[in-house]
């Protein structure tokens, strides 16, 4: 490469990296700011509990609206289309957000802010593995990962400091800016190329027509469920599970949201090295669901403890969580040019959405049994369900992306 096309290709994977900064800074602010958020507009006790998980449901349910529409488009009008239009919807949803006075109002702006949250990552992840070299392709994205990722940091020290209302104005604000930057990154040559193809583009049924495409596809989606079981559930609500462990200290989940997303960020990037080393996409996630399990063990063989070891615990399952960077890429490389953006941007929200599902089986299993119960049964479950997903899916290192998904794949 020379130097025009590294600061091209630097450019692309800079831009990507900030906007799914900004993304993970709105994604999890709730997360973070959930229980002042909702006792500022007047809910006490269980209600906190039962609206934060409605509210959660309902953003993520945005956000698996929002990955079908912005795919599509990804995929019809271009990946900058969608790096443009997604981050001006959330960042008007989130300074809209600063002025809700129900939970009703919160749950419709989080759906709003969710569907265009489900743009960002998949675009920025096609764009990047479409101008990048196939041999550097898993760096950049989890470079992108890696760095989006600290948005959840920042997101906690900001609440640490300001109203939960301006949080959200910031958030709002940061993304505003982030469209100035935008403007000088250019398109991907690959979806040019297909522009001008009389071939179905961004065709979401397309996934559903094909058994092969389908079974790809629906393996894609479970190789990610871990993760938001994880950020979803095991952390967003440790204070609960802390009760139930008999932990006296007082547990902060936006703290335990901080120290998980900075092991994330680190695990990011460790699995696109560790991936880039082994030559091998599977062969890094068997590593980091090893990593997941351990902790996530760890998690549910507490008994009393303390609040940092909470944290710590956190951290590690944050870091297990890091093949998140990993699993996006695959999704992408495991489609052709004409349906890659709706692939990659639909696969990693059709898990976000599906924590609604995840919540909703938790609840029924605790209710036969007991909240720690339900939560490493479901543990199990989730497990047992992706391992098989990656064992029954094809390796994708060092893939050709440049094909139409009509034809047949090439070969590595």
């Amino acid at each position: 490469m020379n130097k025009k096309q590294d600061s091209i290709f630097g450019l692309a994977v800079i831009v990507a990296a900030l906007g799914y900064f900004v993304d993970i800074y709105d994604l999890l602010l709730f997360s973070i700011i959930r229980k002042p958020s909702l006792e500022s507009i007047g809910l006490h006790g269980d209600q906190v509990l039962e609206s934060g998980e409605y509210i959660i449901g309902i953003q993520m349910a945005g956000l698996l609206v929002g990955g079908i529409i912005w795919g599509i488009m990804g995929d019809k009008k271009g990946r900058l289309s969608v790096l443009f239009g997604s981050i001006v919807l959330y960042s008007i949803a989130n300074i809209i957000n600063g002025f809700v006075q129900n939970v009703n109002q919160y749950a419709l702006v989080r759906f709003l802010a969710g569907v265009g949250l489900a743009g960002e990552l998949g675009a920025g992840i096609t764009l990047v593995s479409e101008l990048l070299p196939k041999e550097k392709r898993g760096i950049g994205t989890s470079i992108v990962a890696g760095i989006g990722i600290t948005g959840a940091v920042v997101a906690y020290f900001i609440s640490s400091h300001f109203d939960w209302r301006i949080c959200y104005f910031i958030g709002g604000g940061l993304g505003l800016l982030l469209l100035l930057l935008r403007v000088s990154v250019m398109e991907s040559n690959m979806f040019h190329k297909v522009k001008q193809l009389p071939v179905s583009k961004g065709n979401f049924f397309m996934f559903f027509t094909n058994a092969d495409r389908f079974k790809r596809y629906l393996l894609s989606i479970l190789i990610g469920l871990p993760t938001w079981y994880i950020i979803g559930v095991l952390i967003s609500f440790c204070d609960k599970f802390g009760t139930e462990f008999g932990i006296t200290d007082t547990i902060k989940p936006g703290k335990a949201v901080m120290y998980s997303y900075a092991a994330i960020s680190i695990g990011d990037i460790a699995i696109g090295l560790i991936s880039q080393w082994l030559k091998s996409r599977k062969k890094a996630l068997y590593i980091f669901y090893g990593i997941t399990s351990i902790f996530m063990l760890l998690y549910f063989l507490q008994k009393g403890g303390s609040a940092s070891q909470m944290y710590i615990l956190c951290a590690g399952l944050g870091f297990g969580a890091g093949f998140w960077a990993i699993f996006v890429t695959m999704g992408a490389e495991q489609f052709g040019t004409n349906l890659r953006a709706t692939a990659a941007t639909t696969i990693p929200n059709m898990v976000r959405g599906a924590l609604p599902l995840i919540i909703i089986l938790f609840k029924w299993i605790r209710g036969m049994t007991d909240y720690v119960t339900g939560g490493w049964v479901i543990g199990i479950i989730i497990m047992t369900i992706s391992t098989v997903a990656v064992i029954m899916t094809k390796e994708t290192f060092g893939k050709d992306l440049n094909y139409l998904e009509e034809d047949v794949a090439p070969a590595k």
